[in-house]
């Protein structure tokens, strides 16, 4: 990793020793040798890219920490999705105005590459708008979707394509799938598009731009290029209630359309409800949820190592609940699981990568640089330019 950097430091040096081997200040080489030594490292530039992604599928754990992953997954006797990652990062999360950042400051920040404050969808912390990693890739060709088991105005889907000040303006939100940058939506949210407060049909509009709309509480098989299905009027029914493998045959269905039409593609699947397990302190649909999660990254996984053009990232907007995982007297196997707030916590997020152009990934970094990671990757394969 640092071989560019170790040779850097051994010319300057031996640069420094020539011109001082016949001066009485030899030491002083020594002296700059230590200054300047770190200040190279420093400047470590980014991983070159040998190969940039045709496809990109990011999964947000929402509210999911270490504490999570190292809790869930310790004694699953499924399949461990991350630990087949090679790439792992580390990402700093504080919003504009919190270091504990809220879900829409922190997908936001994935979204647009800005710092918002907390609540708000898609703008800066001045409210202003920038365009989204969806936007741009829709002015480029690209395909775009979310698969969600939220509603798919809930803050995290909505920062990739809306632009509103407020993530509680959820019928706003819904408003700005009219401007057709979100290609595939699948979640919950019916209300907003056909119970709202101004009495429009939100679906019936998106029909006549060409959407197909589906309402059934059953995932139904869709062939279309652009399509938003709706399985509930809000957020989706709990794993342990009954929601059934939703978002893993959501995200194999929109992958397939995606696949299908677009030649290029980024979509963006959450495992919404690992953040709703922690702010109830319930241990065990937290479980539920992240063990879901768990089975659609390996079903994603799968699909990128056969297509060899597909990048993966998976991450957290943030961590919630405070989880710790205390010794258990009882049983020195095992531990007991402690949440010390219901709401989120500011530590460092997990990032995991796979495929072309995971190496960008690793490393500590602030949010920020997800967006640009995924801007630099999407740039060297088939967009000239950002929105301006």
């Amino acid at each position: 990793m640092y071989n560019t950097h170790i040779r850097s430091i051994i010319a300057v040096s031996l640069f420094i020793w020539k011109c001082m081997q016949r001066s009485v200040y030899q030491g002083l080489f020594w002296a700059i040798l230590v200054l300047i030594s770190p200040l190279i490292l420093r400047s470590e530039p980014k991983p070159r890219i040998k190969k940039a992604p045709k496809r990109i599928i990011f999964l947000i754990g929402d509210g999911m920490g270490l504490a999570q992953i190292s809790g869930v997954m310790v004694n699953y006797g499924g399949q461990n999705a991350f630990e087949r990652f090679p790439v792992i990062g580390l990402s700093k999360t504080a919003s504009a105005d919190n270091y504990v950042t809220d879900s829409g400051a922190g997908a936001t920040v994935f979204a647009i590459g800005k710092k918002a404050k907390n609540g708000a969808i898609g703008v800066d912390s001045a409210e202003q708008a920038h365009p989204s990693l969806f936007e741009w890739a829709k002015k480029n060709a690209w395909g775009t979707g979310v698969v969600v088991s939220s509603s798919i105005t809930h803050a995290t889907p909505a920062s990739f394509y809306a632009h509103v000040p407020s993530r509680k303006m959820e019928e706003e939100i819904a408003n700005y799938l009219l401007q057709k940058n979100c290609d595939i939506a699948i979640g919950g949210g019916q209300k907003f598009f056909t119970e709202r407060k101004d009495q429009r049909n939100l679906f019936a509009e998106l029909t006549q731009l060409g959407y197909v709309c589906k309402q059934d509480t059953v995932l139904v098989q869709t062939d279309a290029p652009k399509f938003i299905h709706t399985l509930a009027a809000n957020g989706l029914k709990t794993r342990q209630a009954g929601r059934g493998d939703v978002l893993l045959k959501g995200t194999q269905l929109a992958q397939t359309n995606l696949n299908k039409y677009y030649k290029k593609s980024f979509l963006m699947v959450e495992g919404s409800q690992i953040d709703w397990g922690g702010h109830d302190n319930d241990y065990a649909y937290m479980r539920a949820e992240l063990l879901d999660f768990n089975e659609v990254v390996n079903a994603v996984l799968d699909w990128a190592m056969a297509d060899k053009n597909t990048l993966v990232v998976v991450t957290a907007d943030h961590e919630t609940g405070g989880l710790t995982l205390l010794e258990n007297k009882q049983d020195l196997g095992s531990f007991t699981p402690h949440f010390s707030t219901k709401g989120h916590t500011g530590i460092m997020v997990p990032v995991f990568a796979f495929g072309p152009g995971a190496e960008q990934f690793a490393g500590i970094y602030e949010n920020t640089e997800l967006f640009e990671k995924f801007a630099h990757l999407i740039n060297r394969h088939g967009i000239n330019k950002r929105i301006k």
